[in-house]
């Protein structure tokens, strides 16, 4: 026993490495996560009590252990019966197949991510960028909302600073999940955006194992009362307008809805900006008649150069006003029960409507309208056509600039010519041929508002096709 024995070295190594794993698995590990998971349920305590609706389990259970659920439900695992009999497979391999859609579109959810640093990154992203405004917004109907019910905001997708701002301003709702196009499915932004609780969708999949997997994710957390959030429009808006609803995910909803079981409230939710960080790209996808449009790594490394360069010499403005309204919320049991025929569709055009009415109207996109209908205008007849459009608006009850028309046309004015998309020569404006097609885009967000007004039609029938 007390013997001196003799080994090599790499015998010796290796058996230290065992002993370390086996000493960690064992003793260390367990240690550290209840450690860790003891801190943040305490976290998730302390932030319950401050929010109108408290963390869901669901959002809480290991990534690991939803993923097994989604797996083994008895309609995806048919659906992976019915692919590998389509597709000539071994169950086993179709199995494998589903579990990788299930791990893509699941999420890791972090309390501590999304509270401590996301909500944190998005306050200051949006009010270091945009001078942020409330459009509409009743408060009391808003209160009323049952808090035992599902409530998934219905978004109008400008931006990708929509995530931000609505995270922001929804941050003593809850903790919102979205649904997230496969442009984020990129290291190390996949990750980051899995740790808020977002879920991944492949917009353009018409694979019935992969609709399958996707519908009964959307299902269970619906039924578990997760706070969602989803872009109907399916991707960024490319020329401004409003687009036609995608009902893909409303689809999932309705065909798993039980009035008899939890209540599904949709908020409107409707965004607009002076200032798009990508308008130029949407416009040039536009033009070139895709969606695929990612801008070049040093393209976007430049921007972000210069704009921090603005900041430390301190001539950075600002973006204008980004503004932010809510809708009249709508009960899915109501709905449901006072529509026949497809509900999905009737679902999705009377949201939109409710977006659109609602939509804000910032002083860059209504001096644009003007601007494009008129130039070369003098100001005195822009400040003329801007108040007239303002009663309307205001007449209409359409959230619009609270400032003095002076005050906004001119720093409308101002922004335009730093991007030379005007130019003035004493008191004309001339609208550049590079400004034509941006303000378009902007004049665009806010037509519906005036259209409307012209022939009294629904949005549904001045959506882009």
């Amino acid at each position: 026993m007390t013997q001196t024995i003799s080994m090599p070295v790499w015998a010796f190594v290796l058996i230290i490495l065992f002993a370390g794993v086996t000493f960690a698995s064992h003793f260390l590990f367990p240690s550290v996560r209840w450690f860790f998971r003891k801190r943040a349920e305490r976290v998730i305590a302390r932030v319950n009590k401050k929010l109108q609706r408290p963390i869901e389990p669901f959002k809480l259970a290991h990534r690991y252990d939803m993923i097994q659920r989604l797996i083994y439900d008895p309609e995806v695992t048919q659906a992976v019966v019915d692919h590998a009999r389509a597709n000539n497979v071994p169950e086993n391999v179709a199995f494998e197949k589903a579990r990788s859609y299930a791990r893509e579109i699941v999420p890791s959810f972090s309390a501590t991510a999304y509270f401590s640093i996301g909500i944190r990154l998005a306050r200051w992203l949006s009010k270091s960028l945009y001078r942020i405004q409330l459009g509409r917004l009743d408060r009391k109907r808003m209160a009323e909302i049952d808090p035992d019910a599902a409530v998934v905001f219905v978004i109008n997708h400008r931006s990708n600073m929509d995530y931000m701002l609505v995270t922001y301003l929804a941050a003593n709702a809850g903790a919102l999940s979205y649904a997230v196009g496969e442009w984020a499915r990129v290291w190390p932004l996949s990750p980051v955006i899995r740790s808020m609780g977002a879920y991944f969708i492949r917009r353009n999949s018409r694979g019935a194992l992969y609709r399958k997997v996707l519908a009964r994710y959307v299902q269970m957390a619906t039924r578990a009362g997760v706070t969602q959030a989803v872009f109907p429009e399916g991707g960024l808006t490319l020329d401004g307008k409003l687009a036609t609803p995608r009902t893909g995910l409303l689809n999932y909803i309705i065909e798993d809805f039980d009035p008899a079981g939890r209540e599904v409230i949709f908020i409107p939710v409707a965004l607009n900006y002076d200032r798009v960080l990508e308008d130029t790209i949407l416009i040039a996808a536009h033009k070139a008649g895709t969606r695929r449009f990612r801008p070049p790594l040093m393209t976007v490394l430049r921007r972000v150069a210069q704009h921090f360069w603005q900041r430390v010499t301190g001539r950075f403005r600002g973006f204008g006003t980004a503004s932010v309204s809510f809708g009249e919320p709508l009960k899915l049991s109501s709905f449901v029960a006072n529509h026949t025929g497809d509900v999905t569709q009737a679902l999705a055009e009377t949201l939109m409507q409710r977006i659109a009415d609602v939509t804000p109207v910032p002083a860059v996109p209504l001096v644009a309208r003007y601007l494009l209908a008129d130039a070369p205008i003098t100001t005195a007849q822009l400040m003329q056509d801007v108040s007239g459009a303002l009663a309307f608006l205001q007449a209409r009850q359409v959230p619009r600039p609270r400032r003095l028309p002076e005050d906004f046309v001119s720093d409308a004015l101002d922004r335009l010519q730093a991007r030379r998309l005007i130019s003035r020569q004493g008191e004309t404006v001339q609208v550049t041929a590079l400004g034509q097609p941006i303000l378009s885009y902007y004049a665009n967000s806010i037509a519906h508002h005036f259209d409307i007004a012209a022939d009294d039609a629904p949005i549904s029938a001045l959506l882009q096709t």
